[in-house]
């Protein structure tokens, strides 16, 4: 059986403020097969500077919805990830990472494979950049 390629993303919330409205648009994506959630991991940083990180099977009814999303592979993504984006955060923000396969690739992955073909390269351009593009038109 085939996989998909594996993304991790790191979506920060100044204030730590994080709100519910991701996970419908995760949980759309989940039911239609695009991607399956391999790992959740919250990453809080206070006003002082104190990391702490929250997982997925830690979440109780408190995280925005959260909780409901069924995880694959939970601690996949573990403290080392923690410390690597906390090195980066702002005192008094949060980060949400999110590790998904990307399961809509995975028939491609396996056509590319029996072919014997080989990725040399994957280049992702993110989509703040696009909408800038698409904008300066």
């Amino acid at each position: 059986m085939a996989y998909g390629p594996v993304d991790v993303v790191i979506i920060g919330f100044p204030g730590n403020n994080f709100s519910g409205e991701i996970v419908p648009a995760l949980q759309e994506l989940i039911d239609n097969g695009t991607v399956r959630i391999l790992d959740l991991l919250f990453v809080l940083k206070d006003a002082e500077g104190n990391i702490a990180t929250i997982e997925a099977q830690d979440l109780d009814g408190s995280g925005s919805g959260f909780v409901d999303i069924e995880i694959a592979e939970p601690g996949a993504l573990n403290d080392e990830d923690a410390e690597e984006v906390a090195d980066d955060l702002p005192l008094n923000s949060s980060a949400l990472l999110v590790a998904f396969e990307n399961t809509w690739a995975a028939r491609f992955v396996g056509a590319v494979m029996n072919a014997n073909g080989v990725v040399i390269d994957n280049i992702r351009i993110p989509a703040a950049v696009v909408q800038e593009y698409v904008d300066s038109l």
